[in-house]
């Protein structure tokens, strides 16, 4: 795993915004960038490079992106790209259908079709995540793939928050990940991106087996954390949530070594002790945090958390407090120490 940081500032004002067309040329493909603010441009970008996919978090002031015949004649990575929008408002014009996005938005463009981006329609700031996948490595036949491109893609719910969720968290988390973790994160990635294309489709069929029960498995544990305070939370009502057998459920989990049951206690045990640790709630008693992430019975609770943490929530609470401060001022410290990574400010 390799991740690079590119910030205009760090460049002397004149050389600001030739710096950025080159960069996004070699980042994506070679494009065609106009910017009212090019006298003094200020973009960020994040670069983590995962074998073949890299993700993006990026920021840019107002600019217009254009893609023409030309650009592609002369240089063609074949390369999709899906954007999912955190502040701001980009416009899209690709196959004839112009569409303005928000915050939340997700569109999708490909190296191999002409489109223009107006980076910020409204004159506001934009930053976005960004995955990009080369057309021989996606699951989805690029025939099919490329009928989704330049449609309206939902990235508030289904698979698309879930694609917008793993992108923001590997990308505002990646120091925390090692060079081993490239390849599995790589699969889920391209597993989520081949999933928001076919659900599109409406052809989940035109996925393969092993990628659909991924992707499936994936949905399921993002359902469990939502309802984690459920107390009626089991097996069966996640299966009839799915509309799958509670058997298929159980044969999900199998390749995890690990069973929907130990998940959710896994899951509502860290919830818990994340909880204890928290300063703020010191004075939350125990059972109502307990209460709080679906377990009921106090004596359950303080078995399960005993035999998982080797002590008791009370004594846990009383360790974990004092050093969780610490933690955080030593957290402080060090980033009060670690260069500001900086994002666009109007010029």
């Amino acid at each position: 795993m390799i991740e690079t940081v590119f910030r205009t500032e760090d460049l002397p004002q004149a050389d600001r915004f030739d710096a950025w067309c080159e960069r996004a040329a070699q980042s994506h493909a070679p494009v065609a960038i106009s910017s009212a603010h090019s006298a003094d441009f200020r973009g960020f970008q994040q670069v983590v490079r995962l074998n073949a996919v890299p993700a993006y978090a990026a920021g840019w002031q107002p600019a217009v992106v254009r893609r023409t015949p030309r650009l592609i004649r002369q240089s063609d990575p074949e390369r999709y790209r899906l954007s999912f929008i955190q502040r701001g408002t980009v416009g899209i014009t690709i196959n004839g259908r112009e569409t303005t996005y928000g915050p939340y938005g997700l569109f999708s463009h490909t190296t191999s079709i002409p489109y223009e981006l107006h980076i910020g329609t409204r004159g506001d700031q934009v930053e976005a995540n960004s995955v990009e996948v080369p057309r021989e490595v996606l699951s989805l036949a690029g025939a099919q793939a490329d009928h989704v491109i330049g449609r309206p893609l939902r990235g508030r719910d289904g698979t698309g928050a879930l694609l917008a969720t793993f992108l923001t968290t590997l990308t505002a988390t990646a120091g925390t990940f090692t060079a081993a973790d490239a390849a599995r994160l790589e699969k889920v990635l391209l597993d989520l991106v081949a999933a928001v294309f076919a659900h599109e489709l409406d052809a989940l069929n035109h996925l393969s087996p092993e990628t659909h029960r991924r992707t499936l498995t994936l949905r399921i544990r993002a359902f469990i954390r939502q309802h984690l305070h459920d107390p009626d939370l089991t097996p069966t009502m996640i299966a009839a949530a799915h509309h799958i057998s509670v058997s298929y459920l159980h044969r999900l989990f199998q390749p995890e070594q690990d069973t929907v049951t130990m998940y959710i206690r896994h899951q509502r045990l860290e919830r818990i002790r994340r909880d204890l640790a928290d300063p703020a709630q010191h004075t939350v008693p125990l059972h109502h945090i307990a209460a709080r992430w679906g377990f009921v019975h106090q004596a359950t609770f303080t078995r399960a958390f005993r035999a998982t943490y080797g002590m008791a929530p009370r004594d846990y609470r009383q360790e974990a407090l004092p050093r969780e401060e610490a933690e955080r001022r030593e957290l402080r410290e060090r980033r009060s120490r670690r260069p500001e990574r900086g994002r666009p400010r109007t010029g």
